[in-house]
Formats: structure tokens, C-alpha cells, sequence
């Protein structure tokens, strides 16, 4: 028998913008594979989290994902939906609100992130009582000069990398202490899983370096871009139509419920939603063949691919919920006229 550390991860009850939680339960095991088989569900203090009353406080955390925990001996992440008593999906639970059952659709995120000194309270590479040089030279740099925190991402791209996620990419971003990871996933709800998985490795990461990480979309003001978590999607039509005339009704199908969108879309995403820095403005709807200044862009690979891929949305926020964008992605799609 073995002693095994299951590390529970759900997501709060705070508006708008939900916080990660997590919580330790060690069971033993004989011969234990990892699965979700293996493991029960468990429940936690709603009250502390503003998903419950006090009178009446007892969630419950059901298992949907695990992956093994790369920083612990004999240790694993599990990935929860958090539920009523009654067994019940809670109304701050997002995942249960994709319509993707058959995996028909698949997400890559892009993930921006500013990685923030604990002790200036600033974005890594500002000085304190100045900025640093203009945008330009951070995005993809190499060398000292320009680019800080390559020792940390690094880090957490191994770590994410022996957890088995489908991680795909580092680089740094356009503004100092800016960077992105992208993950990839066959099925929304995978998807959704990955990236708080990752989110989790990477906050728990800056606890050894005196960092935090900042999710706001705009956490510089002035000349410095924002922090998007940009959504590439596609399902069988789209990856198989070769249709122009296809894909422009689906970017279509979006341009009515702009505002359902922008209402999943993140905390603060009028202020990085400006039409400047590669983005479009929150109050517009556009789509165009290989715009980073539309709402949706349809990639060059897509139309050289004879209108066969995928599509991007660059309007999600860096700290908007990536179960929350994929349902309402995938319920837009489905109501195309095609």
C-alpha cells in the first residue's frame, strides 16, 4: 500500500471572475494507475468560497480530470466540477454547461500572463518609479536586455509538459514580463481542463521565486498591450467543408450576440478591447482573413488549406474561464445557418 496526495482543484463562487482553490486529500492505494475510477468524490466549505450559506455549507467536488502532479512524490491533480448537494451542477459551474459530449470540437489557448514581482508589485522588468523602453523589442526576444523571467516559464512548461498535458508552445509576449503558453485539446471540456491544470502549476510556481502572476487584461495602462487568452477552434465543418461561404455564415452567427460573448469573455475586457495594441474594439464585430484586429480571424492555413481548419476568436480575456468561452463558442457555432 501506498500513501497517494490528490490534489483537489475547483474553481469558487466569486463574481465575475471566478479564483482556482485546491485541497490536499491523501488515501491509500495498492497499485494505484491514476485513474478516475480509483478516487470518489469529496466536498468542501461552500460558505468559505460564497458557493453556500453557512446553515448549509457543504459542496461537493466530483472528479473529472487527473493528471499526475509533476512537484510531488506519489501526488496527483484532480480536476473537479463542484456540485450540490443533491448532486446537482452548482450555477458557478461552467463545465457542465458545454454542449460537447461527442468531442466533435477542439480548443487551442493561447494564454497571456504578466508575471508580476511580489515585491515592486510590478510586471517583471519595470523599474520602480519608471517603465522600462517602449513595446518592440520584447515579443520572442533573446537576451538579458529584454527578456525576463525565461528561467520560471521555462520551468512551468516542463512541469506542464510531465503532468501529460497536450502543451504546445512558450513565448514571450509584446510587453515586458508578458508571456503566453498555448495548449491544445481534442473536446471542450478537455480543453477547459488543461488550461486550469496549467493555471494551477503556474501559480503554485511563483510561491519559489517571490512572483505572482497577473490575469487582468490590462494591467498596464497607456501604451503597453493587454492580456488576451485568444480561443482557436474548430469542429467537423469547419475542419472539413471547404467552403468559404460556410465559414463566413458561422463568423456571421456571432455578429447578434456580441454581447453574450463579451459577457463571458473576462472581467475588465473594455479596457483592453480598444481597437489599438492588436485588438478589436469592444463595441465592433468584424472577422477577416488573417486580421489580429478583427474579432474573429480566419487564419491564412485555413484558406490556403482550401477553407478547411479553424477559427480565432481574439476577443476572450487573459483571466476569463475557458469552460465559460468554449460553451458559448460552441453554442454560436451550432446556431449557424449552413
Amino acid at each position: 500500500m501506498a500513501k497517494i496526495k490528490l490534489e483537489y482543484l475547483w474553481l469558487d463562487g466569486y463574481k465575475p471572475t471566478q479564483n482556482l482553490r485546491s485541497k490536499t486529500k491523501v488515501e491509500e492505494h495498492e497499485n494505484f494507475k491514476g485513474t478516475l475510477e480509483e478516487i470518489g468524490n469529496w466536498s468542501f466549505d461552500g460558505s468559505s468560497t460564497q458557493q453556500a450559506e453557512g446553515g448549509s455549507s457543504d459542496c461537493v467536488l466530483k472528479p473529472v480530470a487527473i493528471y499526475p502532479d509533476p512537484a510531488r512524490i506519489n501526488g496527483y491533480l484532480v480536476m473537479t466540477e463542484v456540485l450540490n448537494a443533491d448532486g446537482t451542477a452548482h450555477e458557478s459551474n461552467g463545465r457542465a454547461g458545454i454542449d460537447d459530449n461527442d468531442n466533435d470540437f477542439w480548443f487551442g489557448f493561447e494564454q497571456e500572463y504578466f508575471i508580476m514581482d511580489t515585491h515592486t508589485q510590478l510586471p517583471l522588468g519595470f523599474p520602480i518609479g519608471g517603465y522600462p523602453g517602449p513595446q518592440g523589442m520584447y515579443y520572442c526576444s533573446v537576451g538579458g536586455k529584454n527578456t525576463h523571467g525565461r528561467d520560471f516559464v521555462e520551468k512551468h512548461a516542463d512541469l506542464c509538459i510531465e503532468a501529460g498535458l497536450n502543451f504546445e508552445g512558450i513565448n514571450q509576449e509584446v510587453a515586458s514580463g508578458q508571456w503566453e503558453f498555448q495548449l491544445f485539446a481534442k473536446g471542450a471540456k478537455k480543453a477547459g481542463d488543461e488550461i486550469w491544470i496549467a493555471r494551477y502549476l503556474l501559480d503554485r510556481l511563483t510561491e519559489q521565486y517571490g512572483y505572482y502572476i497577473e490575469y487582468h487584461p490590462k494591467p498596464v495602462k497607456g501604451d503597453w498591450n493587454g492580456s488576451g487568452m485568444h480561443a482557436n477552434f474548430s469542429n467537423t465543418t469547419l475542419r472539413t467543408c471547404g467552403s468559404k461561404e460556410t465559414y463566413e455564415a458561422i463568423c456571421e452567427a456571432f455578429r447578434p450576440v456580441t454581447r453574450e460573448h463579451i459577457d463571458v469573455y473576462g472581467e475588465f475586457n473594455d479596457q483592453r478591447l480598444t481597437g489599438l495594441h492588436e485588438t478589436a474594439s469592444i463595441k465592433d464585430f468584424s472577422y477577416g482573413v488573417s486580421d489580429r484586429g478583427a474579432s474573429i480571424r480566419i487564419p491564412i492555413y485555413t484558406v490556403d488549406n482550401g477553407w478547411k481548419g479553424y477559427l480565432e476568436d481574439r476577443r476572450p480575456a487573459s483571466n476569463a474561464d475557458p469552460y465559460k468561452i468554449a460553451a458559448r463558442i460552441i453554442k454560436t457555432v451550432k446556431s449557424a445557418k449552413i
